[in-house]
């Protein structure tokens, strides 16, 4: 009978929800319809995830919602599922994702 030994092989992609992937501040840009339970969506999908918007600024133009949300300690990849969940929403028409600090946009688009 052969011997039984742990095969160590290297993954085949990358774990995009690691947590030694590096995190970044992001800024959410939402341009939406004025629905009195859309800021109260837009943000659960933050607290889901245990997170605490740094800022959170909303403007209402008649019957529109402009949000920006800025959030602190998420990888790339976790900013862009949320943000794919926000386009999800009801009622919501545009989400631009960006990077909020510049030390680390630079540093991503060098090496990207």
């Amino acid at each position: 009978m052969p011997h039984l030994e742990a095969v160590n092989t290297a993954p085949t992609r990358p774990d995009a929800w690691n947590a030694g992937n590096a995190h970044c501040r992001v800024r959410y840009q939402l341009l939406a319809e004025a629905e009195p339970d859309l800021l109260c969506r837009a943000l659960n999908l933050f607290a889901m995830q245990y997170l605490i918007p740094q800022q959170v600024n909303v403007q209402r133009a008649d019957e529109g919602l402009s949000l920006e949300i800025v959030v602190d300690g998420l990888s790339w990849h976790r900013a862009q599922v949320i943000a794919e969940k926000m386009r999800n929403l009801i009622s919501v028409s545009s989400v631009e994702l960006h990077g909020a600090d510049p030390l680390w946009v630079e540093t991503t688009l060098a090496t990207g």
